[in-house]
């Protein structure tokens, strides 16, 4: 057997720590509470949006599971911060910034406090992979939980809707009463945002990693499963803690390669690639831009899931969640089933016992008849984007854009042009200095995507960036360009006007403008001044790497 008390004991074991157990006696502890493991929960609860409003019963549920499993559990929170709200305006650009202070502040808390293992608990984009990247790091027992997901609104609307009742409005489509109306019946109560987008894509792909209980990225945020599924991680942890199951056992490149696998036939977001990227680097393992075409290429989208598609994932819950599509891939010799879970047990094992879905569903496509027969997520290359760029093509769009550059030094310029109607039929929108030094932060282009699906241009306009793109964007669209255009990619050389070709079957995004031209363009521009100087985005600048290594912060340390 494992020692199962590696790191409490250095903190509370002895004579000379006595000074520790005195601190911790007023916050609960017992004379026996000091010879059992110590299991931290990192809870990410706070009002600050519905995604995590509900978080602190999940972690009093994860803290009971381990104290009666023979463990102390210790309670502690972390920030988040909401995309939904901050979304198109300046707060946006910290939202990535938040996976690294967070992941920094659950590897501080579990680090200084010397807990032998922990839950993570996340509910939103950010604080998910922030979770799996602490977790990472440490390398201690641990397990993730997710927050699990908000219920539709009225007529099925979820957060999308209202962004594309938005642009609605500015068309001339959406009165301001039914504005007000969407507004205040989409989002009912707690829990993630409902369709496949980047929370419900990230707790699938995490579960799918081998870091969560099976089942806990397919439940609704208020159920007596989710409860359920916090009260098992904290008794989980404790096992593992007995079984000397770490992190660096389960995360290999075949669990990422499972993880891609099952994001592809999800129709998952294009955050998944940034987020699952900065995981693997903090886990030590290789990945690149390259695995995910690679896997892609015999990976079907088999989910008719939003945004491009019809369901919530409330409706896939209700069918099986993703184990019976876990099933089903494994069956068709697409996912490793010898992975080692945080169950102690295999990905097989795991899935030996899962019902099919229900015959007559809807949902999920046979193999036999994908919604793609490939992946979605497309990384393209070029002389826009040499070090690559990740396309969402869903096959809504169609295979091939080919229009007249509009160019826009930020998010909000651009979208001040598309609702005022200055963006026209063929053309493509370039969002440039929106990079993860040059934003700073990367911030998602939900507002602009949403506007122009709202004004009815969805199959008629393509929009570029090296920023990124919400779960809920859908058209054509590709984000993550590298170079970023505050280090002088090309993309900060476009000009209005110039043509710009994306073609998803040859992964190629190409701005159809020579080499000689383009020497001087270059040879003529420099870097904007920086958006600030000094703080948290200022600090965060000079670190992040490229978002085509997943924009993380220690790259380059050492």
């Amino acid at each position: 057997m494992a020692n199962d008390r590696p790191y409490s004991s250095l903190v509370v074991d002895g004579v000379e720590q006595a000074p520790s157990r005195a601190m911790l006696y007023p916050t609960g502890f017992k004379t026996e509470d000091f010879s059992k493991p110590q299991i931290g929960v990192a809870s990410t609860w706070s009002m600050v949006t519905p995604c995590n409003m509900h978080i602190n019963e999940l972690a009093d549920a994860a803290c009971m599971g381990a104290d009666e499993a023979g463990a102390k559990s210790v309670l502690f929170n972390t920030i988040t911060v909401s995309d939904g709200i901050s979304m198109g305006t300046p707060g946006m650009r910290y939202s990535l910034v938040s996976r690294e202070v967070i992941a920094d502040s659950i590897e501080t808390v579990v680090g200084a406090q010397g807990f032998d293992g922990f839950v993570a608990i996340g509910g939103c984009d950010k604080n998910m992979p922030a979770c799996a990247i602490a977790m990472a790091r440490m390398d201690r027992p641990s397990v993730f939980v997710y927050g699990g997901t908000i219920l539709p609104g009225v007529e099925r609307r979820d957060i999308v809707s209202v962004f594309e009742a938005v642009g609605g409005h500015a068309a001339g489509t959406v009165s301001d009463i039914q504005l007000k109306e969407v507004e205040e019946t989409a989002i009912p109560g707690p829990g993630s945002c409902g369709g496949m987008y980047t929370a419900n894509t990230m707790a699938s792909s995490i579960e799918a990693l081998g870091l969560s209980l099976p089942g806990s990225s397919a439940q609704n945020a208020v159920s007596q499963d989710k409860k359920q599924d916090s009260y098992n991680a904290g008794a989980a942890v404790q096992n593992l803690i007995k079984l000397g199951i770490k992190p660096s056992d389960i995360l290999s490149k075949e669990a990422f390669e499972n993880a891609i696998t099952v994001t592809i036939a999800l129709e998952g977001s294009t955050n998944a690639v940034l987020h699952l990227l900065a995981i693997a680097h903090a886990a030590n393992i290789p990945l690149s831009l390259d695995d995910f075409s690679r896997v892609g290429k015999r990976v079907p989208v088999l989910a008719d899931m939003r945004p491009a598609g019809q369901y919530a994932m409330s409706e896939l819950i209700e069918i099986g969640g993703i184990q019976p599509l876990m099933k089903l891939l494994l069956a068709e010799g697409l996912l490793h089933g010898d992975c080692l879970t945080v169950t102690g047990k295999t990905l097989a094992e795991n899935l030996a016992d899962v019902e099919d879905y229900p015959a007559e569903q809807k949902i999920i496509r046979p193999m036999s008849n994908p919604i793609k027969k490939d992946s979605h997520l497309v990384i393209m290359r070029g002389n826009l984007a040499p070090e690559g760029a990740v396309a969402k093509i869903t096959g809504h769009e169609g295979l091939e854009f080919t229009g007249s550059a509009r160019c826009f030094h930020g998010e909000e310029a651009a979208m001040a042009a598309i609702m005022d109607g200055q963006v026209q039929k063929g053309d493509v929108v370039v969002v440039r200095y929106e990079g993860p030094k040059g934003g700073p932060g990367m911030r998602e282009m939900l507002s602009p995507t949403s506007a122009i699906n709202g004004r009815g241009l969805s199959q008629d306009v393509a929009l570029l960036t090296d920023g990124r793109f919400s779960g809920g964007s859908r058209g054509f669209v590709v984000g993550h360009v590298t170079p970023e255009a505050h280090l002088g990619g090309p993309i900060a050389l476009v000009a209005d006007g110039d043509s710009i070709t994306i073609n998803a079957e040859t992964a190629e995004v190409r701005l159809d403008v020579s080499d000689a031209e383009l020497a001087q363009r270059r040879a003529n521009w420099s870097a904007p001044q920086a958006y600030t100087q000094r703080g948290t985005l200022a600090k965060y600048a000079q670190l992040v790497s490229s978002a085509s290594e997943g924009a993380v912060t220690d790259k380059y340390l050492g």
